[in-house]
């Protein structure tokens, strides 16, 4: 395991990335729980990955929902529900992961669902170039419909408790209510990842593990298949 600096780790999943070589679009899963830094490191990794003129792609499980009625047909704090109900990865496959995969023909669209009016949403399919990286971030990426989909796999590994605090923090921030924010953690999000971590065990299928508690100290894990040649 390593430990460094913020940019030292970014440049070393950016090193990751670069040594896997593909025939289509290289896509990359940031798994892990809520709160855990998943969005803040794919924004930071793209300007990276940009900076060095590869081409990215950006996109969230977020716009992956189903209609909310939907998520919480079985109770707004069922972690069942969280973990089974909340997104289409039917459609994820469809328009994005298999168009950039082998065989694909790189017309993908970045999006299903539209949360502010949580209504579908279709935006124009868009062609990805053949050396595009596809970042894309959310909860339960390693599950098993959507394992063989990833080209390289990224989980961000931080102590249940800390996301707590963590989305505490940003409820407060946002003028949000903490005793909500408590609760939907305590009694969905944070059992949802444990049943997840029981029935996927997703750190056994990560090619790089990012332990994030301390932002600006992370440390990370990357397996040996993933090695970059240097």
């Amino acid at each position: 395991m390593d430990q460094g600096t913020r940019g030292e780790l970014i440049s070393r999943l950016a090193e990751a990335i670069a040594a896997v070589t593909t025939a289509h679009p290289l896509r990359v899963a940031i798994d892990g729980p809520p709160a855990a830094g998943k969005t803040t490191l794919a924004d930071e990794l793209a300007v990276v990955l940009r900076a060095r003129d590869r081409d990215v792609i950006r996109a969230t499980i977020d716009d992956f929902l189903v209609p909310r009625a939907q998520r919480y047909r079985r109770g707004r704090y069922s972690a069942e529900g969280c973990y089974f109900d909340a997104h289409d990865h039917a459609a994820l496959c469809r328009v994005l992961l298999d168009p950039l995969g082998p065989g694909g023909d790189r017309r993908f669209r970045h999006a299903v669902y539209d949360a502010g009016t949580d209504t579908p949403s279709s935006p124009p399919a868009m062609a990805a170039s053949a050396d595009a990286v596809l970042l894309f971030d959310g909860v339960f990426l390693l599950r098993p419909e959507l394992i063989d989909r990833w080209d390289l796999r990224i989980f961000v590994s931080v102590p249940f408790e800390r996301t707590v605090d963590r989305a505490r923090d940003r409820g407060a921030a946002l003028a949000g209510s903490t005793a909500e924010i408590e609760r939907s953690w305590r009694h969905r999000y944070i059992p949802a990842q444990q049943l997840y971590f029981a029935t996927a065990r997703p750190t056994d299928h990560a090619d790089v593990i990012v332990y994030n508690d301390q932002l600006q100290q992370p440390a990370w894990e990357v397996r040996p298949h993933v090695e970059p040649s240097f």
